[in-house]
Order: C-alpha cells, then structure tokens, then sequence
C-alpha cells in the first residue's frame, strides 16, 4: 500500500470532532489532516466489539487457527516492512534504521504470541478441605478456566506507533478478546495500515475496531465505557492517573505501562567506553522520548569528571536530523507541544542555577530538534528538571562515594520503571539488581528487549506486565470451577 493512499485514507475517515492536523516533526509542514472520531465512534466501535465477542467468531474458534491468523499477521507486516518504515519516519521523525528495525520487532510480537493461543491452560488442584456446610462429600475437584476479557480498550503513544500498537493488539488478539484500539493523535498513520492488514489477514469483521482521535474525546470514552472491561494504556503517569478514575465506576480492570525516570549507576570498576557510550545513546535515541531512557545518571567520584565530558562530547557530536538527512542518528520531538515542554524545563534549570555542560538550545533549523543536554550542578530535592519526567534529550549527572549513597539517589523517586548499574564486580551488580526499586534493572547493559521477558514498572510507573506470558495473562479471567465427586 503506497505512503500517499495510507495519508488519503486518513484524511477521508469519518469523524464527528475538530480537524486534527498530522506535522511532520522534522520539517513543521502538514501530512495530512482528520477529523476526531469523538465518543459517538467509540460508542459504534464498542458496539461492534462486543457483538463480535458475543457471536464468538473469534473467542470460539479453535486455538490452533488464531495462531495462523496471527503469524500470517506477522508475515503481512514483514511484507509490508518498507511503507510501514516509511510512515513510522514520517510520521515520528524517526531515522529510517531505527523504523526498520521497530517494523521487524513488530512483526514478531504476532509470531510470538500466536504461539500462546494453544498454551493457555488452567490448573487442577488436590482440595484440602475438610468439613463446613459441604461435609456431607468427601471428594472434591476443583480446577481454573482461563478466559478472555471481552471487550478491551487499547490506547498507545506517539513515540513508538507501531510498536505499542502491536505490543498490545498481538496478546488480546491471542486470548480471543475483541478490541477498540486509539492511537495517539500525533501519529496515526501506521495504524491506517495495520488495520488493512488485521482484515487481510482473517481477523473477522468486528474483533479489532480502530478509532482515531484526542486523547480527551475518543480516549476518555473507551475508558469511561461501560461495556469496556478492560483498558491498557501506555502514556504518561498523569494520564494513567486520569485512566484510573474513570474506570473506577464499573471496576474495569487496568494496565498501565506510564513513565520513567530512570537511574543510571556508573562504577569505577566498569568497562567507562562501553558505560558511557551505552548511557549517551541510553538517553539521547529518539530524542529521550522513551520511557526507559535513563535521565538520571549517577558516577563514583573517582570517575565523575571523565564520564561527564564523555557523554557531553557523545551529545555534541551526535547528527540530529529528519528521515531524509543523510546521516542522521537522532530524531526531532515530535510535536511543538513537546519543544515547548522540554525547553521549558531546560529554562527553568538555567532559573535554578544548573550547569548546562553541553546542548541545552533548540537547533536552527526547521523541526523540532533540541540538541543532547547534558546538566549538572542540580539540587536533587528541588529541581523539577531533576525530579520530573522530561522525556526529552535531557541528562542530569551527580556524583556518589559508595553503594549505599548511590542506591538512596536512585530510588528516590515517584517512579520506578527501569535501571541501570555498570560495574565489574558480579556480587555488587546482582546486590543492586535487588536494592534498586524497579521493575526492569539492566547489569552492564541498557535499551534491553525480548518479546518473552515481562516489561513493567514500580511505583508511578505502572500497574501490571507486558510482553512475556505476563502480556496475554493480562487480557485474560480466571475461573474456578468446583465438582463434588
């Protein structure tokens, strides 16, 4: 499907709300623009998502074919890798390299999962019980059931479309839930095509319902929806906050994969090249627009000057650049509201006396380009820059003395979602894998991945898993189901 039929497509969908415009992050210049599908879309979308779970045309069918519907998925993505590489780089600025290299990730979240479909078994158990109202038997057989979550709601971010799209369509399609999915408003182009190919694949009619629009309309209806009994959301904390409450009403059930702000741990003892390089790239890819990026890096004393003008120098000479600048390794912001957002913050910290060691100004060019900033000189109670997700380009450095001082700086934090220490020393790196408050901690590696590893966080940074079996047991009910004998 050509870049240009995806845009038209976009443009000609049916909406009830304002004219949302889609911006080319590197260059300013308008794609394309649609209309806010609003909450009588989502009203539509449910609608069919729950006729469809209730006709069991999916759920009901054997697991054995959701699995080849889902790797045939797979198989259209792979074939489709090319305009999918393009739209992901048009529409999130990012290089062409790193869409690729998402696009192939992408397809195999349907693969893998696809595996799962004939793997979801319940379990038996040898009952214990004695006496009560059902003393009369002496035999029992109690066993679980595992079923779908009817009806879900699917809402993702703009910096990595396709991805979370994927990371979330792929488990409740393979658990036999029907869907409504929101993409962010940013970036909806990818998800133009991905529906074509959910269809193309043999996902029937109904089952995995797209609706394109704010966060504020479209969004808010899916989780305000009675109907809907479960949302997963990845996107900032205050949303997910948001997200909470108004799914308190019918006790729908949540994941929440939120924000970050997330430590890095720099020994004396570690291989320096390898640290700083791995935590230049840790923060600075995408432009620190990823919830994992480690803002937050602490150094042994010893080694503190030379790691923060090795990351200062990665900063400064890193291309920044759109997908059509030769050469380019890190992307714009996506949107001017996300310029202004982490300029804001830079200007603040200049207000409270930090140190701007290097970048710390927007670039002079069209798009929104922010150069690698790397700060010192923060006062860790105090500073919003230091204290607040940011998720930009942004890197604070302090030093520490000891494992102890380094633990109580990283963990002091609201979030909890990943970190990082870099040491030689094995028995100093498992001890912090245990000691740093976190869902994912990386020893002597960072920007880690695989599809059957869970990924979630502590704290302000989430509620529940994704990917691995964590990822499917999420769109999934647990039934006990007891026999007298």
């Amino acid at each position: 499907m050509a870049l240009q039929s995806v845009i038209d497509d976009l443009a000609k969908r049916p909406g009830t709300g304002e004219l949302i415009p889609v911006i080319d992050p590197a260059t300013e210049e308008q794609i394309t623009e649609f209309r806010d599908a609003g909450p009588e879309a989502v009203d539509e979308a449910v609608a069919r998502a729950k006729a469809a779970y209730q006709s069991g045309v999916w759920t009901d069918i054997a697991a054995r074919e959701r699995a080849k519907v889902l790797w045939r998925l797979g198989d259209l993505i792979d074939e489709h890798a090319k305009e999918f590489t393009e739209l992901e780089s048009l529409d999130a600025g990012m290089p062409p390299a790193q869409a690729e290299m998402i696009v192939s990730t992408c397809a195999e979240f349907f693969r893998y999962y696809a595996g799962w479909c004939t793997k979801l078994n319940g379990a038996s158990y040898q009952v214990q019980m004695e006496g009560g109202v059902n003393s009369t038997h002496a035999n029992f057989h109690a066993y679980t059931h595992k079923e779908p979550y009817g009806v879900v709601g699917l809402i993702y971010p703009w910096n990595g479309p396709l991805f979370n799209a994927c990371a979330k369509v792929a488990p409740a399609l393979a658990a036999g839930c029907s869907s409504v999915v929101k993409p962010a408003e940013e970036t909806p182009l990818s998800a133009v095509l991905l529906e074509k190919l959910i269809a193309q694949a043999g996902v029937p009619d109904g089952v995995t319902n797209f609706v394109i629009g704010y966060g504020a309309t479209a969004g808010a209806a899916i989780t305000a929806h009675p109907d809907v009994e479960k949302v997963a959301f990845t996107g900032s904390t205050e949303v997910g906050k948001q997200i909470m409450r108004d799914s308190a009403d019918n006790l729908k059930k949540v994941t929440l994969e939120l924000g970050g702000k997330s430590p890095v741990l720099i020994y004396s003892d570690a291989d320096l090249d390898m640290a700083i390089m791995m935590a230049s790239m840790g923060i600075f890819v995408h432009s620190g627009q990823g919830c994992v990026c480690g803002s937050r890096i602490f150094v042994q004393r010893s080694v503190y000057e030379r790691v923060v003008a090795g990351i200062a120098m990665i900063g400064d000479n890193l291309v920044l650049g759109g997908p059509k600048d030769e050469g380019a390794m890190i992307s714009p912001l996506v949107s001017q509201k996300q310029l202004d957002r982490v300029l804001g913050y830079i200007d603040q910290g200049k207000k409270d006396g930090v140190e701007i060691v290097s970048g710390g100004y927007r670039l002079d060019r069209k798009g929104y380009f922010v150069k690698p900033t790397v700060v010192t000189g923060v006062d860790p109670a105090t500073s919003r820059l230091y204290r607040e997700e940011i998720f930009g380009p942004v890197v604070t450095i302090l030093p520490f003395d000891d494992d102890d001082e380094a633990v109580a700086m990283a963990n002091d934090t609201s979030y909890g979602l990943a970190a990082t220490a870099w040491t030689t020393n094995l028995a100093r790196a498992h001890d912090l894998g245990k000691r740093l408050n976190a869902g994912m901690v990386g020893l002597n590696c960072q920007l880690t991945f695989d599809h059957n590893v869970p990924f979630g966080g502590y704290q302000q940074s989430g509620v529940g898993k994704e990917f691995g079996y964590e990822g499917i047991d999420a769109y999934l009910k647990t039934k006990s189901i007891w026999a007298a004998l």
